[in-house]
């Protein structure tokens, strides 16, 4: 019907994703040569334009100059690590130093701005990037200037997309903070993340059960408790039913 060839991928996983894009945009054709030993200077330059190989689409694409690739909206990678649990750089001059004064993360940078923007308050980890740029020379998070104006807020919002970096299971307490900064807004420090309805957990696990967001069996132990109160012995049989 068609009369193309046509190549359906059927993506149920990532590495599918990432095989068509590498499919779709692979290089061109390689021309085979040989190579062979000469007397005098050696022209890398002219090598590589008589060992390239452009078929006629891929030269029209390039005289029309159209784009080759294209990345939108932009993605923004966010670090996530507990407390002083960053990855610091440092040589034995400067090992002291860089203890003393570890650098500045997305993560610690985003509690700095909870602490000093009213607005950043109202904001979940993922959210900043939407508003908000990150300045790696400086280390510091800084309000957009050149996005679309946020409707009802003094802010400017783009289409960037934050992409907060996986934590294994097995490591429970940064995947359990990772969790709460998806859940809490605006916190300005990580006592401040485990802190639920002006009480500190011990653990990020700890807060983030007594948010409702993992399974236990709280829910049911309550409903015995009340049914003990309320309920008639037949009713609590039915219970258990």
């Amino acid at each position: 019907m068609f009369q193309a060839h046509i190549n359906v991928e059927y993506c149920n996983s990532v590495r599918l994703i990432k095989y068509i894009c590498k499919y779709v945009n692979k290089g061109s054709d390689m021309a085979v040569f040989r190579l062979e030993n000469e007397n005098g200077i050696i022209d890398e330059i002219i090598q590589y334009l008589m060992g390239r190989f452009i078929n006629s689409n891929e030269a029209v694409w390039h005289v029309l100059s159209f784009a080759i690739h294209e990345g939108y909206p932009s993605v923004v990678h966010l670090s996530v690590h507990v407390e002083n649990g960053q990855r610091v750089y440092f040589t034995a001059e400067n090992a002291q130093a860089r203890a003393a004064n570890p650098p500045r993360t997305t993560l610690t940078a985003f509690f700095l701005l909870c602490h000093q923007d009213p607005f950043a308050r109202t904001l979940l980890y993922p959210e900043v990037p939407k508003y908000y740029t990150w300045n790696a020379a400086r280390k510091k998070v800084c309000r957009r200037k050149q996005s679309v104006p946020a409707p009802g807020h003094n802010v400017r919002a783009s289409d960037a997309f934050a992409r907060v970096y996986t934590v294994h299971p097995s490591n429970d307490k940064c995947y359990f903070l990772r969790f709460l900064l998806h859940t809490v807004r605006g916190p300005i420090s990580f006592t401040d993340l485990k802190t639920i309805n002006g009480e500190v957990c011990e653990t990020y696990r700890e807060a983030c059960q007594r948010l409702g967001s993992l399974e236990n069996d709280q829910h049911w132990d309550r409903t015995l408790l009340k049914a003990c109160a309320t309920c008639f012995p037949s009713q609590l049989r039915d219970l258990s039913r």
